[in-house]
Formats: structure tokens, sequence, C-alpha cells
């Protein structure tokens, strides 16, 4: 790494936390005589321009050290039976391809219980808007009738390659339809 150890490294990060260590307690020494001598603890705030908690952790140290504390415990594990919210969505799968004859083209809006997002007019004439429809409809539907009535097989092929799909529900349309999964090798 070049003219600098990791040694020197190491001991240049010792001396700022010793440095700065000792200068937080000193601060705190000294906010605390001036709390004892009547200064309110607004006031400090307010002079120092430091936070409310900062004066707070400053008077009484046992805050700090209780805030520390939590700060350095590991972040709560899942429970053991935890599973991911994907694999326990239930998502939708046509019984087959061909039962896919939704609209190609035009303006369409989707009903709320598909797309709540206030957005729910699709241009299929732009590619953006037909891409972003599909992938609403393929992870919102609840019903093989909502898919139905809005996707369409041949606009679903070409597609596939690059929606952008909980990886969950492209598996389970990809093992259902083998096809779909080879339109992807075949684009990349």
């Amino acid at each position: 790494m070049g003219r600098f150890s990791e040694d020197e490294l190491q001991a240049v990060v010792s001396r700022y936390e010793a440095t700065r260590a000792q200068a937080l307690t000193e601060r705190d020494e000294q906010l605390r005589a001036f709390h004892a001598a009547g200064w309110r603890p607004v006031d400090l705030q307010r002079v120092t321009g430091y936070s409310r908690e900062t004066i707070r952790q400053a008077l009484r140290p046992e805050v700090r050290r209780a805030t520390n504390l939590s700060r350095r415990r590991t972040a709560p594990q899942p429970p053991a039976d935890y599973r991911p919210y994907g694999d326990r969505k239930p998502y939708v799968v046509a019984a087959t391809l061909a039962d896919l004859h939704g609209p190609t083209a035009g303006t369409v809006t989707l009903p709320p219980h598909l797309d709540w997002s206030g957005h729910a007019e699709y241009d299929l004439d732009r590619p953006a808007r037909l891409a972003s429809m599909y992938k609403v409809v393929l992870t919102e539907a609840s019903t093989a009738e909502d898919l139905n009535a809005w996707l369409d097989v041949d606009l679903l092929r070409r597609l596939w390659p690059t929606l952008w799909l909980p990886p969950q529900l492209r598996q389970r349309w990809e093992d259902t339809f083998p096809e779909l999964a080879a339109t992807r090798s075949d684009a990349a």
C-alpha cells in the first residue's frame, strides 16, 4: 500500500480515537459544570449549537452509556420460520398461455384491485408503459381471469426477457411455461 504500513494507519486511528474520547470527556465535564452553575439545558443547547440529545447525554453520562450499548447490539434476527414476502405472496399463473387474450394497443385503465397507484391508465403504444402494465398485472393478479383479461400471449413472450419481476414470480411462470425461460436465454 505504498509507503505507509497498516500499523501506521492503525496508529493514526488509535491516536484520533483517544484524542476524541478525551475531548468528549472534557467537554461533557465542562457542560456539567455550567449546568451545575445554573445554566439550563435549553440555554446550553442554544449557545453551543448542540442538539438536545447531545446535551442530554453530556449532562447524564449513564444515558450516553446506555445509548452506546444499544447501538452495539446486533440487529434483531427474523424468527427461524420466517419466509421472505416473495415466498409467501400467492402469485397467480395462467392455466395456459393460449388463454391470454388481453388488449394489444390503445389506452387501457386497470381496475383498482390491480393498480391502485393513481396512474392506472396505460398507453399500450408506449413500450415503457406497456412493460409497466405487464409487470403490474403479473405481480398483482389475484385470479387467472385477471391475467386472461389484461395480458396477451404474443406481447408477453416479446416482453418476458426484459420485464423486471420478483424472482419467485418469474420462477413460477418459467416452471409452468418453459418456453418463457427459453425467450430469456434467446435474448441473452
